[in-house]
């Protein structure tokens, strides 16, 4: 393709490719797409893209076609590869200058440059990181951005490479010179101001290049070793001397802490526990580590850090002031670590204290020495270092430990403080609260939770907002922590709630709104049905809150689970709460409404509470259910809680429920199991078995479709153990409870398969004891002696020959249920239940639910926990024998083994 007379047609093509009308833009396609092999069409490329005449998404699609290209055609061996010669040129062409305008179009070049160096640099192309050096010394700031710019792609693309020789090139050729160049740009930053317009690009180039380090370090730690020496040097210096006074901006100096950390804790540089068995490349890092950080170095750090990096700023005292909300959501934090200061400088504080903790509590230790007893509140300096200090302490509360007695310092030195109730000394009161917070699960002894509950209901009445949120903070780690005793905060349950719902009416921000919501919650969970007195003023809110958060989604996630854990603390009063409680569960879990992105998971758990804690169904609460079916087609993360719900309505109200939604529930299950898990075939059939077992005649009626492939997967002895184990169940039901239905089906059956019946029976029968074995939970394994059983007395011969196999279940259960009865020494059935009681609960016991009560209820009624199966056994081998009489009796069991016949009689023996 000559280059000359080709430009103007590949040019005409990639403008008609760029437009919206199809019957042009195909036909265009179709014409690159034939040029893409031929000989200079690239070159063709270079210079329409490098044409800032042109239009940009002719230039724009001239680049990507380019790039697709370098990806099929620039090695040698690929088919249709391009000479030596154009690459040469083509090579050239791309680093002649760097001055495009165009920032989506500069990264695509930058891009596409740094896959060629991945092909060709050094070998082919040795000039590449020299002229881009160069670049990036220039004058030109565009160009010097540019140059930076692909420096960065092509030194990400070369970092990634494996080659121990193209790894030695690239540190050779880029890493060695970096810190030089770092700090050349910094001077620069010195000598140009802040105010000034070179300012912002000297910055982004100075990030440019620590991004590269740190990407570097973190993908290639090995490699990185030789580095670590004067990246150390240069960070500790430029963040903890007076050498970055001045130049160091905050971005700068995240990146340079981020530097430190990723070296101090990273798990290639340290030595193995058996020194013998630690790789040479992490014995000799950890040797650069020990010797940098000694113990003057640790001391400075440590001590700038706090006195300097932990002060609160004058930007954040104003916000205090003027936004105290935002100031207290901003100070929890988040996943901003990487690139906010604070957050950044106190996770950099918790790796070098840990790492280095001997050399540094004594440091630590001292400067909280320094500030002992109430400063003075005219000392604003003193009072931010105190707050520093504290700050420091509270972080590094797991590593101080052995070396801090938290409760005399409590109660000697830290009371004292939040009673000093000027406003300037809110500084303080706040940060000693949240230190006790820090502290709580680490040494705090419970004598002491009572006198704690004080101080919370005291600065819950501070003046200061941020002081009141802190607390409330404060208390639900509290309430959060093991140690925590429902009994010793009764007495302040009424007072510390009431303050805690006023603090959720006062605040204004939604991320405020929630984290006190968070904190109501973990209450309410913690002391459950103690909370009944006085939830009355929160319920007749949260409606109120609910309708302001309609377009604050994760507010409306913090509302369900208040609401969840409220349910559950007002137990079956919570129906109360249904003209509410109700439609937000509809809203939450119908996926036709875009909230439900967001409400879904936490409305089915609220869904489903409601369900566990309804003493009785109503017609609203059986509505809801019409949300179903769209949620079991989306067969997401989320329907193992969509089962619970079913089951929570089968126990609540099974014939309703049943009879409004079985047949549509039916279908659900039929779609849902021909494309899903074992595991999830286990849930669907955990759900028919429930309802079997609640009612066995309407639960076979409705599921009737399922049971032919449960039969079919029983004769065919289904491979996967736990779902055979659910199919005996479910046939165990229908056998015992339903014999009339179970033969309809196996006559069904026999029909389907061109099989007697008594052939396909003595089939079912063969297999449930050839696999008995799967079934581990001994309530199924009761209802399978007593399904199987319950088959005699019989004189059909199927019955007859398949005795042996029956009698030895029956065996086996047996010595599963029967123990020995303490009172009387003789054996019993220890799965019988004989009537309700309720249970004696201690404060921290959670009662039953109303779900509790019902399955208790239906297990007084189901014949695994009411049926002897000493006795039934007994009752039907006597049947039996009645039957056939003695002498035909004595031959049937003599087909049974000797071991099993002596087994047997000494089970029923006292009967």
């Amino acid at each position: 393709m000559d280059i000359d007379s080709a430009s103007s047609v590949v040019l005409q093509a990639l403008t008609q490719a760029t437009s919206q009308d199809t019957a042009v833009l195909k036909p265009a396609e179709e014409q690159l797409r034939q040029w893409e092999t031929q000989p200079g069409f690239y070159s063709v490329l270079l210079n329409i893209f490098n044409n800032h005449m042109l239009d940009v998404n002719v230039r724009w699609l001239a680049v990507l076609y380019f790039k697709n290209g370098i990806d099929r055609y620039w090695r040698r061996v690929a088919p249709h590869a391009l000479s030596e010669e154009e690459k040469t040129s083509l090579r050239a062409g791309l680093i002649t200058n760097f001055n495009e305008p165009v920032n989506q179009i500069a990264t695509q070049i930058a891009v596409l440059i740094a896959k060629v160096a991945r092909l060709d640099c050094p070998r082919q192309w040795p000039e590449l990181i020299p002229v881009l050096l160069e670049s990036v010394k220039g004058q030109d700031g565009l160009k010097q951005h540019r140059a930076l710019l692909t420096f960065y792609h092509v030194t990400k693309t070369l970092a990634s490479k494996r080659l121990a020789q193209d790894k030695r090139l690239f540190q050779d050729g880029f890493l060695n010179a970096v810190f030089e160049r770092l700090k050349e740009f910094l001077e620069c930053c010195r000598q140009v101001g802040p105010e000034s317009t070179c300012r912002e690009k000297l910055e982004k180039t100075i990030i440019l290049y620590t991004k590269v380090l740190l990407d570097f370090l973190e993908y290639h730690p090995c490699a990185f070793i030789p580095l670590i020496q004067r990246s150390l040097e240069f960070a500790v210096s430029y963040v903890f001397t007076p050498a970055g006074e001045g130049v160091a901006f905050e971005r700068f100096i995240v990146q340079c802490m981020n530097l430190i950390k990723m070296i101090v804790k990273n798990e290639a540089y340290k030595p193995a526990k058996n020194i013998e068995d630690s790789k040479p490349e992490s014995l000799e890092a950890h040797k650069i580590k020990t010797a940098f950080f000694t113990h003057p170095t640790l001391t400075e750090i440590g001590r700038r850090l706090v006195s300097h990096y932990f002060l609160l700023t004058e930007e954040e005292l104003t916000m205090w002031e003027e936004d105290p909300e935002s100031f207290a959501v901003e100070e929890t934090g988040g996943d901003s670590w990487k690139y906010s200061l604070r957050p950044c400088t106190e996770v950099l504080f918790l790796d070098i204290f840990h790492n280095y903790s001997q050399t540094l509590t004594p440091v630590l230790l001292e400067m909280v020495e320094n500030l002992q007893g109430p400063t003075n509140v005219e000392d604003p300096v003193q009072l931010l270092m105190k707050d520093a200090v504290y700050n420091a302490v509270g972080l590094a509360a797991y590593e101080l430990f052995d070396s801090v007695d938290f409760d005399q310092w409590f109660k000697n030195q830290l009371l004292g403080e939040l009673q000093v109730s000027h406003h300037r000394y809110k500084l303080i009161r706040r940060r000693v609260i949240w230190l006790i917070g820090q502290w709580i699960s680490v040494k705090f002894k419970s004598v002491l939770r009572p006198l704690l509950y004080e101080v919370i209901l005291s600065l819950m009445q501070d003046p200061d907002l941020v002081v009141r949120i802190e607390t409330a903070t404060t208390l639900k780690l509290t309430v959060d922590d093991f140690e925590f005793r429902t009994e010793q905060f009764l007495p302040y349950l009424d007072s510390i709630f009431g303050l805690l719902f006023h603090l959720l009416q006062q605040v204004t921000e939604c991320d405020t709104k929630m984290q006190v919501l968070h904190v109501i919650s973990c209450v309410i969970e913690r002391v459950n049905i103690q909370i009944r007195p006085y939830v009355g003023c929160l319920v007749q809110y949260l409606p109120l809150l609910w309708k302001q958060s309609e377009e604050h989604n994760m507010l409306r996630c913090a509302i369900l689970t208040t609401l969840i854990h409220l349910v559950q603390g007002l137990g079956a009063e919570s129906k109360n709460l249904y003209p509410f409680l109700l439609p937000v569960i509809q809203l939450s879990t119908d996926v036709s409404q875009p909230p439900h992105v967001y409400l879904l998971e936490d409305g089915l758990e609220l869904w489903l509470v409601t369900l566990e804690n309804s003493p009785a169904v109503t017609p609203e609460l059986l509505r809801i259910f019409q949300n179903m079916s769209a949620l079991l087609e989306l067969s997401s993360e989320n329907l193992r809680t969509c089962f619970q719900i079913v089951n929570a309505y089968i126990y609540l109200s099974a014939s309703e429920f049943l009879q409004n939604y079985g047949e549509s529930l039916c279908q659900s299950f039929s779609d849902l199991l021909k494309d899903i898990t074992n595991e999830g075939q286990v849930q669907v059939l955990k759900v028919v078995e429930i309802a079997l077992k609640v009612s066995p005649i309407l639960g076979s009626h409705m599921f009737q479709p399922l049971l032919p492939a449960v039969f079919r997967g029983i004769v065919d002895g289904e491979r996967y153990p736990v779902v055979m184990s659910t199919y005996l169940g479910i046939m165990g039901r229908i056998l015992l409870q339903n014999s009339s239905f179970f033969s309809s089906l196996l006559s069904k059956m026999a029909s389907e398969c061109r099989q007697e019946m008594d052939q396909l029976l003595g089939s079912v029968i063969e297999m449930w004891v050839d696999r008995m074995d799967n079934i581990t939970q001994p309530e199924r394994r009761k209802l399978s002696a007593l399904a199987l059983v319950s088959l005699l007395p019989s004189d059909n011969s199927v019955i007859q020959d398949k005795f042996c196999g029956i009698i030895s279940i029956c065996i086996e259960a047996l010595h599963d249920v029967m123990s020995e009865d303490p009172e009387t020494g003789t054996s019993k059935d220890c799965m019988l239940m004989s009537h309700f009681e309720e249970p004696k609960l201690s404060d921290d016991e959670e009662p039953p639910t109303e779900q509790d009560k019902r399955k208790k209820l239906l297990a007084l009624e189901d014949p695994v926990h009411s049926v002897s199966l000493q006795h039934f056994v007994y009752e039907k081998l006597k049947a039996q024998q009645g039957l056939m009489g003695d002498q035909g009796f004595g031959v049937l069991m003599e087909t049974v083994d000797t071991v099993l016949v002596r087994q047997l009689q000494e089970f029923l023996q006292n009967l």
